[in-house]
C-alpha cells in the first residue's frame, strides 16, 4: 500500500531487532527488584489480556503515572515496559501498565474501551492526581482517554498530565496501508478514532513528545495533534521511534519531570 514506508519504523533504525529483547529483559529485571511492591496482573476485565500491572513506591504513592505501549495495536503487551517505571517510582508515583486485546481480534475503538476501562481501575486502586502517557499505539490511546464521553467525571477530572509520545493522532493516514487489513478501519471508524478530531476534553496538561529522529509520518502526526488541541510540543533531538521512550526510566529526565510534577 501506498504509505506502507512512510510508517514502517524499524526499517529505518539500526539494529531494530534487538530492542524488542532487550526491553523484555530490563523489564522483567526490574520487576524481579521490585518484590512485593509489584502487583502483576490485576483483572480490568474479563479477556486473558485485559489486565494491568501496577508497581507501588515506597510509601503512600503521590499519585499514579499510567503507561500504555505501543506496537500499532497490533504487537507486545505489558511485560515488555516495566522498567519505563523507574523514573516515576523514583519520585514516589504509583506505576500502572495495561495489556489489551490487539487487532484483528478486536477493533481499535475495543482497545480504546479497555484502556478506559483499564484507567477506571487504576484509578480505584491507587489515589490521588493520574499523570498518562503513551509511545505511537499507546500516544494515540492516552489521548482518547480525555474524551469526556470514554471515562466518568470522578476519573477524567483527577487526569492533570497526558503525554502522548509519537502519538497517531489522525488514523486516516491508515487506511492507505496494509495494515488496515488487521485494522479494518473505514473512513468513519478512523475519524471517530482519531485524537485531531475529539472535541469534547477534560482539561489536563498535554505535551505531545515525538523523537527529532523519526519518521517524517510520526513528525507529521505530532505537529497535527499539537495543532488540533494547542498544547506544547517537545522533539527529542537525537532520538528515534525505539529510544524515545528511553528517558522514563531515569529519575532526571525532563520527561519524567513532566509526569511528577
Amino acid at each position: 500500500m501506498e504509505l506502507d514506508d512512510a510508517y514502517a519504523n524499524g526499517a529505518y533504525i539500526e539494529n531494530a531487532d534487538s530492542y524488542p529483547p532487550r526491553w523484555a529483559a530490563s523489564a522483567e529485571d526490574f520487576r524481579n527488584s521490585l518484590h512485593e511492591r509489584a502487583r502483576l496482573d490485576i483483572p480490568y476485565g474479563e479477556g486473558a489480556r485485559q489486565c494491568v500491572d501496577l508497581f507501588l513506591p515506597e510509601g503512600t504513592p503521590k499519585g499514579v503515572f499510567v503507561f500504555v505501549h505501543g506496537g500499532y495495536w497490533l504487537a507486545f503487551d505489558k511485560s515488555f515496559w516495566s522498567h519505563l517505571a523507574r523514573g516515576a517510582i523514583a519520585h514516589g508515583w504509583a506505576v500502572a501498565m495495561p495489556s489489551y486485546d490487539l487487532c484483528p481480534e478486536v477493533r481499535i475503538a475495543d482497545i480504546t474501551r479497555q484502556i478506559a476501562a483499564a484507567v477506571a481501575r487504576i484509578a480505584d486502586e491507587v489515589a490521588g492526581p493520574i499523570a498518562l502517557a503513551g509511545h505511537s499505539a499507546g500516544g494515540h490511546l492516552v489521548a482518547r482517554m480525555l474524551d469526556k464521553a470514554l471515562l466518568p467525571e470522578a476519573v477524567g477530572a483527577r487526569i492533570k498530565t497526558v503525554i502522548p509520545i509519537s502519538p497517531l493522532a489522525d488514523l486516516r493516514p491508515l487506511l492507505r496501508t496494509s495494515m488496515n487489513q488487521k485494522f479494518k478501519m473505514d473512513s468513519a471508524a478512523a475519524i471517530a478514532e482519531s485524537p485531531v478530531d475529539m472535541q469534547d476534553r477534560y482539561p489536563a496538561e498535554v505535551t505531545v513528545w515525538v523523537g527529532g529522529e523519526e519518521r517524517p509520518a510520526f513528525l507529521d502526526q505530532a505537529i497535527w495533534l499539537v495543532e488540533a488541541w494547542e498544547t506544547d510540543h517537545v522533539i527529542a533531538f537525537g532520538k528515534h521511534h525505539f529510544n524515545v521512550i528511553d528517558p522514563l526510566a531515569d529519575p532526571e529526565s525532563d520527561l519524567v519531570a513532566l509526569i511528577v510534577n
